[in-house]
């Protein structure tokens, strides 16, 4: 869990622009993610094969 923290936190300052969760960490991450103050600046996109790509947006989807 930790590591999806810091991995949130990093999306967030601008350290990382994107990060790939697989289909077997998903659920635990977005458990994480949906927590976050900043949730609706979060954007996924699914991937074939089930992964997730996540990038960070200035602007809040809505």
């Amino acid at each position: 869990m930790e590591k999806y923290e810091k991995m949130i936190e990093q999306l967030k300052t601008g350290e990382l622009e994107n990060i790939t969760i697989t289909k077997e960490e998903f659920l635990q991450f977005r458990k994480l993610l949906v927590q976050d103050p900043m949730f609706k600046h979060f954007r996924g996109e699914a991937q074939q094969g089930g992964d997730v790509t996540f990038t960070f947006l200035k602007v809040p989807r809505s």
